[in-house]
């Protein structure tokens, strides 16, 4: 049977538990804290929250929307908005979340493998190697690291992780995904706080707190801190990806979009400050003495960015009590969160494949056995996975502009007044709303793209290695390339795309413009 014509979220609860589910990842726990700590503290968190109003939300307003009218994925539905010509846009969001997938997965499984151990250290007299190791201090702790991604473990919990979340996806929406997310999302909130109110309560702990609420005004002109708070917000909150876009594609007709996107935008920032608020405070206050709180830890992000997660986090919580409570605790949260946005991302693969006339459990092992398989080179290699984190990251800014474009040739304001203000929501919103759409949310992506091309382009003048070398691993080169490979393969294919996801059907924006010209006539 075919999920997406009779399965569906049984509740707004669900609904939302789910959207939480899905924005509350290890953007939060393992990439929020490194990305703060290496953005100036409160500098970086101005730009995080401003975004969070002028990008993530109003992105999440449209992607809600999209999915409820559309009824379908990201390659159905902005095909469904616009027309044939439309359907590589959706190519390109899915694809960013894809990708993202590919790689998340293993960090996914990295959490798997630190929670069973720090388990497994809590309860045996003779803790696991990988566990015994972090006693001793931060160089045996990412020896110990090291070993383990360097050999084929990460491989085996790998295929655990996307395992798992194929199971799950394969239940469908209502018995696998909701059902799921409302075991583990208020379980990571219960999680989250007793972290933060012990490591608050730990003496030294207010130094942490300044640190993270420091503000430096001459860093706000730096492009990369402006650049790093979008994407850390479009990361976090799934804004662009096409995630809550597909979750919407299963919601009730009759459901609010506007209070469900606020839920999910603070939802998700409050996950990320109470994360902030259990790690900061530790290292400060339980940071050795001959170590820099700031540089030695929370700037030095270590092996595939794993430096204040996987390696300091054990250290630091071995030298306060009860601390191998907290260690589980927290890796548990670090599994939890990361499971709940595999899901989503598996769920959005499947949701396409649905789309395109598959059962919903052959698509589920597709994208299972492709996630495992395009999986593997991140798994074997940090370079890799650092390098995909970077291109995608910085992909989700064109993700989430090609969401407002869409919207935009469909017309804003008639997408508001049909849709976004249909029957059933609670909240309607006004004509400003136009304004975040046609120019706010363009200008935001318009002006960082440029400013971050233009600012690599400089940054590496005079370089070892120029801008233009598409093997760089964080090179301006290597991103587009890669993103231009997915824009040509999709609009090369556009035609079959048509035959696949819209089988002559009229796009809405076609729909309403005749009954508009017939209503004249």
């Amino acid at each position: 049977m075919k999920g997406s014509s009779t399965d569906g979220f049984s509740s707004r609860w669900g609904l939302i538990l789910a959207s939480l589910g899905m924005a509350i990842g290890t953007g939060n726990i393992w990439r929020f804290p490194r990305i703060v700590a290496q953005n100036g503290g409160g500098s970086f968190l101005i730009t995080w929250i401003i975004f969070l109003f002028t990008w993530s939300i109003p992105l999440i307003v449209l992607e809600f929307t999209m999915g409820k009218s559309a009824r379908k994925g990201t390659v159905g539905a902005l095909g469904r908005l616009n027309g044939r010509n439309w359907l590589w846009m959706g190519v390109f969001v899915g694809s960013c979340a894809i990708f993202i997938f590919f790689y998340y997965s293993v960090v996914t499984g990295w959490c798997f493998r630190f929670a069973l151990h720090s388990i497994g250290d809590l309860f045996s007299a003779e803790p696991p190697p990988l566990a015994s190791s972090a006693q001793n201090g931060p160089q045996e702790a990412q020896e110990a690291f090291l070993a383990f991604t360097s050999g084929w473990s990460p491989v085996c919990y790998l295929l655990v992780a996307v395992g798992l979340g194929g199971l799950v996806v394969a239940r469908g929406v209502a018995k696998g995904v909701e059902l799921v997310s409302k075991i583990l999302v208020p379980m990571l909130f219960v999680i989250l706080l007793i972290a933060a109110i012990r490591s608050l309560t730990l003496p030294g702990a207010s130094k942490g707190l300044e640190y993270l609420f420091h503000v430096d005004l001459a860093a706000l002109t730096n492009h990369e801190i402006w650049i790093q708070g979008l994407t850390q917000s479009a990361w976090s909150t799934g804004a662009g990806w096409g995630l809550v876009l597909t979750y919407a594609s299963y919601m009730r007709k009759r459901e609010d979009v506007v209070l469900n996107s606020v839920l999910t935008g603070l939802g998700n920032n409050s996950a990320s400050l109470l994360v902030a608020f259990a790690i900061f405070p530790a290292v400060f206050a339980l940071a050795p003495a001959d170590v820099d709180p700031v540089n030695d830890i929370l700037m030095n992000s270590g092996p595939a960015a794993t430096g204040i997660s996987f390696i300091w986090i054990p250290v630091l919580f071995k030298s306060m009590p009860f601390g191998g409570v907290f260690s589980v605790l927290f890796f548990l949260a670090l599994s939890v969160a990361a499971l709940s946005s595999l899901i989503a991302m598996i769920q959005l693969g499947v949701r396409v494949l649905e789309d395109a006339g598959m059962t919903r459990i052959r698509a589920t092992l597709i994208i299972v056995g492709a996630g495992f398989a395009l999986g593997l080179p991140s798994a074997l290699s940090a370079d890799v996975l650092s390098n995909q984190d970077w291109v995608w990251s910085v992909g989700l800014l064109f993700s989430g502009l090609f969401m407002a474009v869409a919207v935009i040739r469909f017309g804003a304001r008639r997408f508001r007044e049909k849709f976004i203000n249909s029957d059933g929501n609670d909240f309607s919103l006004g004509s400003w709303f136009e304004l975040f759409t046609v120019f706010l949310i363009p200008i935001q992506g318009i002006v960082l793209i440029l400013w971050w091309t233009i600012g690599s382009i400089r940054d590496d003048a005079g370089g070892e290695e120029s801008w233009w070398n598409p093997i760089r691993n964080y090179g301006l080169s290597t991103c587009l390339l890669q993103l231009g490979l997915v824009v040509a393969v999709a609009w090369i294919f556009q035609g079959a795309l048509e035959r696949i996801f819209l089988r002559g059907e009229k796009s809405i924006r076609e729909s309403l413009d005749e009954g508009e010209r017939e209503r004249v006539a």
